[in-house]
């Protein structure tokens, strides 16, 4: 080999791209989990302040076909500026969506994302044993409503 390159860079390199290799993969699984806690920090900071939790529970409990904005700020008696401004907290942290229907915006709760933060909470809940955890889903179970005497 007239290139200068022999066995001994040919070894060397191979040890570099190795390690180069075991260096992105372990960034790339930092950077995911770093990821994973922003997403986490930023829905928890969005739900930090009592109109916007007010907002994401009250859209939680319309279900899947939402609400519109008028009536969103009708029950939670919110200015359409302001209610306006927390929605766009909400959306933008990932938890909320929004539907044009007709002249009408829609808004609902995105159920993927309050799952993820669900699990990224309760990750290592119990040390890990599952099987001792409350599971969430019994959690959601429909309000029974009170009859009046």
């Amino acid at each position: 080999m007239g290139d200068g390159s022999g066995p001994f860079l040919s070894g060397f390199a191979s040890s570099a791209v190795k390690l180069y290799v075991r260096l992105t993969v372990g960034l790339y699984f930092h950077n995911n989990r770093n990821m994973e806690m922003e997403n986490a920090v930023l829905a928890l900071e969005a739900l930090a302040q009592n109109s916007r939790l007010g907002i994401f529970r009250l859209l939680v409990s319309a279900g899947q076909g939402g609400l519109p904005a008028g009536r969103i700020a009708e029950k939670l008696e919110l200015p359409n500026a302001t209610l306006s401004f927390h929605l766009a907290q909400l959306k933008n942290a990932g938890l909320i969506r929004c539907e044009r229907q007709s002249r009408s915006l829609i808004y609902s709760a995105d159920y993927e994302a309050m799952t993820a933060l669900l699990n990224f909470l309760t990750e290592n809940c119990c040390g890990g044993k599952i099987a001792q955890c409350i599971p969430i889903a019994g959690n959601c179970k429909p309000i029974s409503k009170r009859r009046s005497k």
